[in-house]
């Protein structure tokens, strides 16, 4: 699964330690999720798409073979 977060974080212009204190978790799990090293929960995913006003499909999307 791929992600936008980090160019969605440009536009909003914050860094992965203010986007991690709105969602809750620490700056280094929205680092592994940026990464696609980690899939990030349901909730998760939509407490990361509300802070930037998308849906989560428009967030996180699938790849061929996910």
């Amino acid at each position: 699964m791929k992600n936008n977060i980090r160019v969605e974080r440009a536009i909003k212009n914050i860094t992965q330690a203010e986007l991690a204190e709105a969602v809750g978790v620490s700056r280094q799990t929205i680092n592994t999720i940026e990464s696609n090293k980690y899939v990030p929960s349901t909730i998760l995913a939509l407490k990361i798409a509300k802070v930037f006003g998308k849906t989560v499909e428009e967030i996180f999307l699938l790849e061929e073979g996910d």
